[in-house]
C-alpha cells in the first residue's frame, strides 16, 4: 500500500494537451502561501480575453474528427482488467437504452470532448458528471445533503468538459422519459445559466467562504418549485432509511451462528477465504489513511464478513466488495465499501501516457474532499493483490431523484440544482474567475452548449444503436435484465 504521508499529487495550474496553458489559478491546492495572488480582476479579464482564441459560439461545436475510434472497440478496451463473467451484466445496463449506454461510456465521451474547443481553464472536475451522478448523503453531522456523489474519473481537465457531459446527459434523459425537443432545450438551459451564475457569484466571493458552501436537502425542498420538491421529499424519505441498522434485515442472515451477508448470484457473491483474508488485511491498512478521531473510532469494530457486490453500470467488472463491521452491540454496524479505482479516463488527454498519481484510490479521495463540500469521514484508500481500492461508507443515507419518471417541468428545475452544484464544485478547486470572466453574463454559453447537447444526443443513440448492433453479432457477450 502508498504509505498514507506520501505527498499529495500536484494539481496544474496549466491546461489539458493542446490546450493553451494558463499561469494561474484561483487558490490552486498545495500553493506557497508567498506567493504573491493575482488579482482576482486580473484572472478575470485573463478569462474574457480568451473569448478571442476560444469564441463562446465554439463550445456548440460537435463535430467529430475522420478518424474518430470506434466507440464499441473503446468500450471492448476498457473491459480489460475487469471480472470477466460480469463483462455481460455491463453490456446489458448499456444496451438496455440511450442514457444506459451514456452511463457506461465515459470513456467515449472523454475522447470526443478532449478534441473540441476548450478555454484550457482546468479545475479539479468529475470526469463523470451525469445527471445520475448526483444525489443525497449524509454529512459528518448527520444532515442530508445533496451534491456531486461520483468521482471514479476525477482529474483536473477543462471544465467544459464535465458540463458539456452533463448537458447531453440531460437532453439524453429527457428524451427517455418522453419530453419533447423544446423541453429538453429548457431543461439544458436552465443547467447551464444556473452554472453560469454561480460560478459567477462564487468568483466574487472569498477562497475560503467558497469552500464552505453546501446545499442542504430541507433548503432545497424550500426553494423548489411544487414538481421538483415532490421528487425530492420522496427521494429524501428513501435515503434517511438507507442505514447500515436497517439493512441487516435485507443483507444479513445467520450462518452456523455467525453473521453473513445475504448471497444474490451473480450480484452478491461470496469472496474465497484467501481473497477475504488479503481484503482484511486491506482494511487494517486503509484505516492508516484516516484521520486519527476516525481511526479510533472505526478501530473498535470488529470484521465480520465481506462479499463482492456489483454496482452502477460503469464499474459492472472491477472489484468492488462490501464489508459488515460489528461494534459493541448487535445492531452497531457499519458497511464499508472497497472499490477498485483504476486510471482516470481523462489522464491521457491531460497529461499523456505517463503515470500520475502513484495510487489511484487516493486520487479518487483527495478530488472528492476536492470537490464535495462535505465528505464521507470514513473515505480512505488502501490495495490488495496488487490492485488499488478507495473505500467508504456503503449505506449512509445515500440516494437520487428518479430520472426514469420525472416529467419535464421536474427535469428543468433539477437541471438548474445539478447545473448550480457542478459550478460549485470546479469554483472550490481553481479557476472560479477566469471561467466567470470567459462565459460572462449573458446566454452564448447557453445558447452553444444547448446546440452541444441536442447534436451529442443524436451521437449518443447512434453509438447505443451500434452497441446494440455489435451485441447482435456476438461482438460483445450480453445478460439482459441484471
Amino acid at each position: 500500500m502508498t504509505s498514507p504521508d506520501v505527498p499529495a499529487p500536484d494539481v496544474p495550474a496549466g491546461a489539458a494537451s493542446g490546450h493553451t496553458v494558463l499561469a494561474d489559478t484561483d487558490g490552486a491546492p498545495y500553493s506557497s502561501l508567498r506567493q504573491r495572488p493575482v488579482d482576482r480582476v486580473e484572472r478575470y479579464a485573463l478569462g474574457k480575453r480568451l473569448r478571442k482564441k476560444v469564441p463562446r459560439s465554439s463550445l456548440g461545436e460537435s463535430e467529430s474528427p475522420r478518424d474518430r475510434p470506434d466507440p464499441v472497440r473503446l468500450i471492448m478496451e476498457n473491459h480489460e482488467g475487469r471480472v470477466d463473467g460480469l463483462v455481460p451484466i455491463r453490456v446489458g445496463r448499456m444496451v438496455a437504452s440511450p442514457y444506459g449506454f451514456l452511463r457506461g461510456a465515459a470513456v467515449v465521451m472523454a475522447d470526443d470532448v478532449a478534441h473540441l474547443p476548450g478555454t484550457g481553464i482546468t479545475p479539479v472536475v468529475c470526469g463523470d458528471a451525469h445527471l445520475g451522478n448526483f444525489g443525497f448523503y449524509a454529512s459528518p453531522e448527520r444532515d442530508l445533503v445533496i451534491d456531486l456523489n461520483d468521482f471514479d474519473e476525477a482529474h483536473p481537465g477543462g471544465w467544459e468538459w464535465d458540463l458539456r457531459r452533463l448537458v447531453a446527459s440531460i437532453w439524453v434523459a429527457g428524451r427517455q422519459n418522453g419530453a419533447t425537443e423544446g423541453q429538453c432545450g429548457s431543461a439544458v438551459a436552465s443547467c447551464v445559466a444556473a452554472y453560469r451564475d454561480e460560478v459567477r457569484f462564487l468568483a466574487d466571493q472569498p477562497l475560503l467562504s467558497r469552500s464552505y458552501q453546501r446545499l442542504e436537502v430541507g433548503r432545497l425542498q424550500e426553494e423548489s418549485p411544487k414538481p421538483l420538491r415532490a421528487e425530492i421529499s420522496r427521494a429524501a424519505r428513501r435515503a434517511r432509511h438507507r442505514t447500515g441498522d436497517r439493512a441487516l434485515p435485507r443483507f444479513i442472515h445467520h450462518v452456523q451462528g455467525r453473521r453473513r451477508i445475504v448471497e444474490e448470484p451473480p450480484l452478491i457473491t461470496r469472496v474465497p477465504d484467501d481473497d477475504a483474508e488479503l481484503l482484511a488485511v486491506a482494511l487494517d491498512q486503509y484505516l492508516l489513511t484516516l484521520s486519527p478521531h476516525w481511526r479510533r473510532m472505526l478501530g473498535g469494530y470488529t470484521l465480520v464478513d465481506i462479499a463482492h457486490k456489483v454496482v452502477g453500470v460503469g464499474s459492472v467488472g472491477l472489484r468492488a466488495y462490501v464489508a459488515l463491521l460489528e461494534g459493541s452491540s448487535a445492531d452497531d454496524v457499519v458497511f464499508l465499501q472497497l472499490k477498485q479505482a483504476r486510471r482516470s479516463v481523462l489522464a491521457q488527454y491531460v497529461h499523456g501516457t505517463s503515470a500520475w498519481h502513484a495510487h489511484q484510490g487516493q486520487r479518487v479521495v483527495e478530488y472528492q474532499q476536492a470537490l464535495q463540500t462535505v465528505s464521507d469521514p470514513l473515505l480512505g484508500w488502501t490495495e490488495a493483490a496488487g490492485r488499488q481500492y478507495y473505500v467508504r461508507q456503503f449505506r449512509d443515507m445515500k440516494g437520487t431523484i428518479a430520472l426514469d419518471g420525472i416529467d419535464a417541468a421536474a427535469l428543468a428545475d433539477y437541471a438548474g440544482v445539478v447545473g448550480r452544484l457542478l459550478a460549485k464544485g470546479h469554483a472550490r478547486t481553481s479557476g472560479a474567475s477566469m471561467i466567470a470572466g470567459y462565459v460572462g453574463g449573458s446566454d452564448k454559453v447557453v445558447d452553444a452548449l444547448s446546440r452541444f447537447a441536442r447534436a451529442y444526443a443524436d451521437r449518443t443513440e447512434a453509438d447505443h444503436a451500434a452497441l446494440v448492433a455489435a451485441v447482435a453479432r456476438g461482438r460483445l457477450p450480453v445478460e439482459h435484465g441484471i
